[in-house]
């Protein structure tokens, strides 16, 4: 889909810098965290609870002052300038809260349309055309207490839209939501980044960061260890490809016997999976390449010295970010 914002390479978020530390125990919750979406551009950011990606979020939406650092939204400085800043960004933090449920889904969102500056003229135009793009206008004159909460959440997601921002920052968008609702909001999100919408996004679900990132920032203890592709986390990790297979009940210690055998070149990991095991071989970044090329033949001889016949549904391919984020997990520990 061609996008209708102006193209160029131009940030319309750029952090440098970050740290922000709370209470008399003086915990610094971000250390000196830079990052830069651009127009058009999915960055995500992935780390475990606790390593500071809801505060990088919050300060980025100037819900939290910086104890350090430069904020930069659509070249405006949202440190010094925040309401300017904020009239350029929508921000999605979901959960239950943040509606008056009471009051109708429309009458909701004319309020923060209110709130956010649009004017008199154009208020009702964007709420209908956030609605509708949400699938919402159906229940626009429904009160928001009675809304479920996959569509409590795709009612903040029309409210992060409302002005059509530049740059939106979702945190845990699809938190809670089905799977086909959150199939919906997946879908919505590439389509406004090819738009030429900025996005910054926090999923705990590889799979969804996988398909829609265009950058990936790992964040462990409030500060970045590696940004890039699936490939280059999983090169950080030290994983270059895996091999997954599947055994008999009976190889119960394959994962010993296995690793053994293939030596420092691999890390072999053994999981139960219904009646049957399921084997992940992960081989190192570090291969050369006539380790890769004979990869698939050191394997199936190795299984074969261990009693195990080579199994039909052997598959070797790239690291997933999945199986590269759990390779590197215990390093993002605080």
């Amino acid at each position: 889909m061609p996008s209708t914002r102006a193209a160029g390479n131009t940030p319309v978020l750029a952090a440098s810098g970050l740290r922000r530390v709370f209470g008399k125990e003086r915990f610094v919750a971000v250390d000196d965290l830079s990052l830069s979406v651009t127009p058009g551009q999915v960055h995500a950011l992935l780390g475990p609870n606790g390593a500071g990606k809801t505060t990088t979020v919050r300060m980025c939406a100037t819900l939290l002052t910086p104890t350090a650092g430069q904020i930069q939204v659509d070249g405006i400085d949202a440190v010094h300038r925040p309401e300017a800043a904020r009239a350029r960004l929508g921000l999605v933090l979901g959960g239950e809260l943040g509606f008056y449920p009471r009051a109708t889904a429309r009458d909701n969102l004319l309020f923060f349309a209110d709130l956010q500056g649009l004017a008199v003229h154009q208020r009702r135009q964007a709420v209908d055309a956030a609605l509708e793009r949400m699938g919402l206008a159906d229940v626009a004159t429904r009160k928001a207490g009675a809304f479920s909460r996959g569509m409590l959440q795709r009612l903040h997601l029309a409210r992060a839209l409302l002005g059509s921002p530049p740059l939106l920052l979702l945190d845990e968008p699809t938190t809670g939501l089905d799977p086909d609702v959150a199939l919906q909001v997946r879908d919505l999100i590439r389509e406004l980044a090819a738009d030429g919408t900025g996005v910054l996004l926090t999923s705990h679900s590889m799979p969804e960061v996988e398909e829609l990132a265009d950058m990936i920032s790992v964040i462990g203890a409030g500060r970045i260890v590696t940004r890039g592709d699936v490939s280059d986390v999983a090169a950080y990790a030290g994983i270059g490809m895996t091999s997954v297979f599947s055994l008999p009940a009976r190889h119960a210690d394959t994962d010993t016997r296995l690793q053994k055998r293939l030596g420092d070149g691999a890390i072999v990991v053994q999981r139960p999976a219904s009646s049957q095991w399921a084997v992940t071989v992960y081989w190192s970044a570090n291969e050369s390449r006539a380790d890769r090329e004979a990869r698939d033949a050191v394997l199936t001889t190795a299984l074969a010295e261990i009693g195990a016949e080579a199994p039909v549904d052997l598959v070797t391919r790239p690291a997933s970010l999945e199986e590269a984020y759990l390779a590197l997990a215990d390093r993002l520990a605080r």
